[in-house]
């Protein structure tokens, strides 16, 4: 039975990862997103379409773990003093949001569709709430996340993820069902959330937060990489206790390590997981796409799925010109937030377990979900002429500071490079700094220096840093501890960045001969040569005298390394000066 149950496995995972690799490619080819790739590979595969691979449900639960995984993500790169300066968009605009949208859409069930009020708003609030797995990965494709624009949409995602909340209860306030548990009140259910976003914060500063110093100070990667996953894992499972969104949980662990100097390494290690499984939840929901319901009423379908695009999209179209955003962009936010989003399933269920709402209507309304999901990337790609602004918008523009693509990265903050960032900073250009040293990290703390720990010689914990945006990548680590074949790596992933590089001697120079940097410093160099000029200038030779000695040692240093390069370590012995002209001076 156990070998039966795993050859099913292998082969839903072959048949999943296959479908999604050949659909993804095509629609990333075509221009159209990996959302709808994943979509489309699950209702093919799906029980409703060949029946390749069945239940649906068990796989949603797991991969609902990739929204959670993506809201902690997001969660790091808004540190607590960002997410206050938002607190105006967050329960201002996206409080009408919810309330406008999910009003309007409950309106036009009731009138067009023969629904009962309560049925009408158990089926057009949920609808009113957007996909935040769909719109994040957008923004973040887009590199729109971290610009007006982007808060503004992330700022109505995470108040529709409170607003699961009284939705809820909202729901389980109509309950027609007599043999349903009644939950607990609303005011219950918030104070619960409240008493959990607090017990996340000090768990956040006084437990989790030692733990990663524990095991940066151990220099375990892999354990790096479980704790990780368990601080996500845990914040979701509290909430789910309760009752409530996972992913608020994890939004708030992200949010509580946002400050910390683990923050990149914890997004290098949790976002190949989060891809994974955020492509599986789509997947997901297009194996749950009921074919059968929409071909009986294929019409209905599609009317309602129109219905509710262009209801929520008017509706955040006039909300965004209300918070004085230019038309273009309330435009683009009002498509990317016109779908509906994947709570709507989860209380669709609920409504339906009230008796509120009929098996039949659930899947109807799914398939309303679904396909307005569906239409997302096709209306962004549709009107893009449209949204495009003719001049440089500054609504647009990057926060400057706030945005975490710096101009410079420097790996490694020892001796060397705290003297490169200080220079750096000196001339106003703002850093990055990595390095490994926990003991090093909280020293830099105490005197104002943002040291973030993590490995700078690992391309993705680089790309996390922000090297896609930066203009300077200087790896200032001690030893031998760079490869040709890692800088040309660096090169090719972070084409616009300059590298420089620190080495420790003249062997790793000439190994490090081809790699594509623009400067390289050899680690005692420039100081014994400075050393050295000081002395002559305490013996009293002229400043002529002293640029001769230093440009004759430079020019026979440089015919040695060539020699070397071209022969062997032996080579060029004759250009190191061993013997003065003439003899020392003897006192009398």
């Amino acid at each position: 039975m156990e070998e039966h149950s795993q050859a099913f496995l292998l082969r839903d995972g072959f048949l999943l990862l296959g479908t999604a690799l050949a659909f993804v490619l095509l629609f990333r080819r075509l221009g159209l997103g990996a959302t709808l790739g994943y979509l489309l590979s699950g209702a093919i595969l799906g029980p409703y379409a060949l029946g390749l691979v069945g239940d649906p449900e068990s796989k949603m639960g797991i991969a609902e773990l990739g929204i959670t995984l993506l809201l902690f993500i997001v969660g790091l790169e808004l540190a607590p003093r960002r997410l206050w300066r938002m607190r105006h968009e967050i329960f201002g605009l996206g409080f009408l949001q919810v309330a406008l949208c999910g009003l309007a859409v409950s309106g036009v069930i009731y009138l067009f569709t023969g629904f009962s009020a309560a049925a009408s708003l158990a089926l057009g609030l949920p609808l009113g709430l957007s996909s935040t797995a769909q719109v994040l990965p957008m923004l973040q494709s887009a590199g729109r996340l971290h610009t007006p624009f982007g808060e503004r949409s992330f700022a109505i995602l995470l108040f529709q993820d409170l607003s699961i909340i009284p939705l809820i209860t909202i729901v389980a306030a109509m309950n027609r069902n007599p043999h349903l548990t009644a939950g607990p009140p609303g005011w219950v259910l918030a104070l619960e959330t409240g008493a959990a976003i607090l017990g996340l914060i000090l768990a956040g500063r006084f437990l989790i937060r030692p733990l990663f110093r524990l095991i940066g100070n151990l220099g375990e990667r892999e354990m790096f990489v479980v704790a990780a996953l368990f601080t996500v894992i845990a914040s979701a499972a509290l909430m789910e206790a309760l009752g409530l969104s996972t992913a608020l949980g994890a939004f708030i662990a992200g949010v509580m390590l946002a400050d910390s100097p683990y923050r990149h390494e914890l997004e290098a290690d949790v976002e190949p997981f989060r891809s994974i499984l955020l492509g599986l939840f789509f997947m997901s929901v297009g194996m749950m796409l009921d074919l059968s319901a929409i071909a009986k009423q294929p019409l209905f379908v599609l009317a309602m799925a129109v219905a509710l695009i262009a209801t929520k999209a008017g509706i955040v179209f006039l909300l965004g010109l209300g918070a004085k955003m230019p038309w273009r962009s309330a435009l683009a936010l009002g498509l990317l937030l016109s779908q509906g989003g994947e709570f709507g399933f989860v209380l669709f269920a609920q409504a339906q377990d009230a008796w509120l709402i009929s098996p039949q209507a659930s899947s109807l309304f799914g398939a309303v979900v679904t396909l307005s999901m569906v239409s997302t990337p096709f209306l962004m790609m549709a009107t893009r002429r449209i949204r495009e602004t003719p001049a440089p918008n500054k609504q647009d523009e990057p926060d400057g500071p706030e945005d975490d693509g710096a101009n410079a990265i420097i790996v490694g903050y020892g001796r060397f490079g705290q003297t490169v960032a200080q220079m750096l900073i000196a001339a106003d250009i703002p850093v990055t700094l990595i390095d490994t040293d926990i003991e090093m990290i909280e020293i830099a703390g105490g005197f104002g220096a943002k040291v973030y720990f993590g490995d700078g010689t690992r391309i993705d914990l680089l790309r996390q840093a922000g090297a896609n945006d930066a203009e300077l990548i200087a790896f200032c680590i001690d030893g031998d501890q760079l490869t040709e074949e890692f800088l040309h790596a660096v090169h090719q992933a972070f084409p616009n960045a300059h590298i420089h590089a620190r080495v420790f001697d003249r062997r790793t120079l000439i190994k490090l001969k081809d790699a594509p940097v623009r400067s390289f410093a050899r680690e005692v160099l420039e100081s014994a040569v400075a050393m050295a000029r000081r002395s002559l200038d305490g013996l009293g030779l002229s400043l002529s005298e002293i640029d001769r000695a230093e440009n004759t040692f430079r020019a026979r240093d440089r015919e040695r390394l060539s020699l070397q390069e071209a022969g062997d370590m032996a080579s060029g012995r004759e250009q190191i000066l061993t013997q003065a002209s003439r003899e020392p001076r003897t006192s009398s």
